[in-house]
């Protein structure tokens, strides 16, 4: 059987929080299960110190909705519970999802409280499926953007993702994996991300392998004759500089007095890392070796890799696990899935979530992210405007804050706009066809590329704008000051 993630799977329905299955089978006994209604899924806050997020996961979940069926097995455990009576574990039973769903493609750039995806169909259908989304949704931009912001940190060098033993279970492993490459990371350690997802593989040895043999040269010598092409060597199992690196430079000149092997390669797992690539790379070039490629390991993150960089460390290919799968500075990302709308006849009604903190008073309405660039295709600005409402396509760009909907706000010297949203599962099927895992981390490395380096600072990045439209902010602030009236 081939390998699949969890979203490929049939079997998966039970993949919810209960309160999801009792608010449904209310929604069903009520007689409300078919009120139309509209969610929208965003995040409040980024990352720690993060000017941008990278969306991912779109692809998993459209999966999951396309595989999304109750077992007999699954209808039977619900039986158990005692909560759900048989007519609804019957309606259960024959259950497809028939809803419309409008996303920002993978790899786009997304920012604090705008959609990154609208769910439209039946109140019972877009509440059943709220977990999972979140659940892949959150974790994959999550980790999508810190590989971002550790790549962003190199420079351009190769960042390998290395974190499957520190991830959290085996799927953390193969989804963290995914949203890793499409930040930027160049391969993966996961060999089964790489059979799944076709993404790079790379690995050296363990100190293990060293250890083993009765010398640290032998163990050297047997891993460039089963591996001459791919010959990375492990120079700190014992003493870097007085033993790993002088053994494999005898073992890279051997090799190339053979014809074999163009670049002479190393990986530094512990130590000053900085001052061992500077004498390690001194030593490989003295030696005749030119351009030597020096791996670094050891709980990397992005600000130690910038803070080797400023101390001239001579590493230039970086192996990042931990605190990249983990996301270590930050678990989870804030993402919440809200209604923002529901159907009466042919009209829409916008719905807001108030609250005493006003950066948590939800943005009422069906609405679609646009994004504005200048000249220079550097984007300017988000606005958020309601399904139909006329869209300003360059120029002075008017709106309203966010924050405090009755002041205006402005983008100006806009050259051209695009819209973020793609309809993408329309009445239960697809529209277009899943985007290549490559074709989705090329967008966002565009993407960052295009990004003005103010919103890249690994500290205190400039705050990207996102403006409501005014018709957006005339519901919002009529909303705040009445709830019940639209």
């Amino acid at each position: 059987m081939p390998a699949q993630p969890w979203c490929q799977r049939e079997g998966m329905a039970l993949l919810t929080d209960l309160y999801e299955l009792t608010m449904v089978a209310g929604f069903w006994k009520e007689q409300r299960a078919s009120q139309r209604v509209c969610f929208e899924y965003f995040f409040r806050r980024l990352p720690p110190n993060a000017g941008f997020a990278v969306a991912a996961g779109l692809g998993p979940f459209l999966q999951y909705l396309e595989h999304l069926r109750f077992s007999r097995d699954d209808l039977e455990y619900l039986a158990t519970l005692g909560l759900f009576d048989d007519a609804f574990l019957a309606y259960l039973r024959d259950f497809r999802p028939t809803l419309t769903i409008r996303a920002v493609p993978e790899g786009t750039l997304v920012f604090p409280h705008e959609p990154i995806l609208q769910v439209e169909g039946s109140v019972l259908e877009a509440q059943l499926v709220e977990t999972a989304l979140l659940n892949t949704l959150n974790y994959q931009t999550l980790i999508a953007t810190k590989a971002a912001r550790i790549c962003l940190a190199a420079e351009g060098e190769p960042v390998m993702e290395f974190g499957l033993r520190r991830a959290h279970g085996p799927d953390g492993g193969l989804s963290g994996s995914r949203a890793a490459y499409i930040g930027g990371c160049s391969s993966t350690s996961n060999v089964l991300a790489g059979k799944v997802y076709g993404i790079p593989v790379s690995g050296t040895h363990a100190h293990s392998w060293v250890m083993s043999f009765p010398s640290e040269l032998e163990a050297f010598r047997a891993f460039a004759r089963n591996y001459p092409d791919r010959c990375v060597l492990l120079v700190d199992t014992y003493d870097t500089l007085g033993s790993g690196v002088p053994n494999a430079i005898a073992v890279f000149k051997e090799m190339h007095a053979k014809g074999q092997m163009a670049r002479a390669a190393i990986r530094l797992d512990s130590g000053d890392l900085a001052k061992l690539s500077k004498m390690a790379h001194r030593m490989m070039t003295e030696a005749g070796l030119k351009d030597p490629l020096i791996v670094a390991s050891n709980d990397l993150d992005e600000d130690l890799i910038a803070d080797l960089k400023r101390q001239g460390a001579r590493i230039n290919a970086w192996g990042v696990g931990t605190h990249l799968i983990t996301s270590n500075d930050c678990p989870a990302l804030s993402g919440v899935y809200k209604l923002v709308a529901v159907a009466e006849g042919e009209t829409w009604r916008p719905k807001i979530k108030i609250s005493s903190n006003i950066e948590k008073a939800t943005d009422p309405g069906r609405k679609h992210p646009v994004r504005y660039y200048d000249a220079q295709n550097h984007p300017l600005g988000d606005v958020l405007y309601t399904n139909g409402e006329p869209i300003a396509r360059h120029g002075e760009i008017e709106g309203r804050r966010r924050s405090d909907p009755h002041v205006r706000a402005l983008i100006r010297d806009a050259v051209r706009s695009e819209n973020l949203f793609e309809t993408c599962f329309e009445r239960g099927e697809r529209t277009m066809e899943p985007a290549p895992l490559p074709d989705i981390r090329a967008r966002a490395l565009r993407n960052i590329a295009a990004l003005p380096d103010e919103f890249k600072r690994l500290r205190n990045p400039e705050i990207y704008r996102v403006m409501l439209s005014e018709a957006v902010g005339r519901d919002k602030a009529a909303l705040l000051e009445n709830p019940d009236v639209a």
